[in-house]
């Protein structure tokens, strides 16, 4: 199936954080700003923060999920 206006990253910062690389995406939901977080590290990726209304909230959450992920 093809999408006739598919949704394409739109990444506003990326930076390393203990091992992994951090890539916040800036999307819309509801014409709201929302923001996302893809974690990659050299086992694999996933998405760390599925969305959140600020950038400050969706770094501070991702980089509690390599926290918890480092020191179960």
């Amino acid at each position: 199936m093809l999408f006739s206006d598919p949704d394409y990253p739109h990444v506003v910062m990326s930076f390393a954080y203990r091992g992994f690389w951090l890539e916040i995406d800036q999307g819309e939901d509801q014409g709201l700003v929302l923001f996302s977080v893809w974690a990659t590290h050299d086992r694999g990726c996933a998405v760390a923060v599925p969305g959140v209304y600020s950038r400050r909230e969706a770094i501070y959450k991702a980089k509690r999920w390599v926290d918890q992920r480092l020191n179960p």
